[in-house]
């Protein structure tokens, strides 16, 4: 079960800075996940202590889309915000130092 709650990590150069500076880690978890749910599947995955876990879901939004513009919506989605123990790291993030 605790693959299907994670989806992907989120990589962006907001969530390395915030892996790097703060050790929080961000992924895209199923928008039914929990946050006990979430922690539990963290520290089984990749064997780490979670302090604590925060979530921000993203509702649909309706685009336009194809040469006659028809509306069509994204999916809802929702990304957690891991923080791991002081020390600790997730090695799916490569957090090596840039010249």
């Amino acid at each position: 079960m605790q693959s299907r709650i994670l989806k992907k990590p989120v990589i962006t150069e907001k969530s390395y800075a915030r892996a790097k500076s703060h050790n929080v880690y961000t992924f895209e978890v199923d928008p039914s996940a929990r946050k006990d749910q979430i922690k539990d599947a963290i520290a089984k995955l990749f064997s780490v202590t979670v302090i604590d876990v925060r979530t921000l879901c993203y509702q649909s939004r309706t685009k336009r889309a194809g040469r006659r513009r028809l509306p069509s919506s994204t999916a809802k989605t929702k990304r957690a915000f891991v923080t791991l123990k002081s020390g600790e790291t997730i090695d799916l993030f490569d957090l090596g130092t840039q010249e």
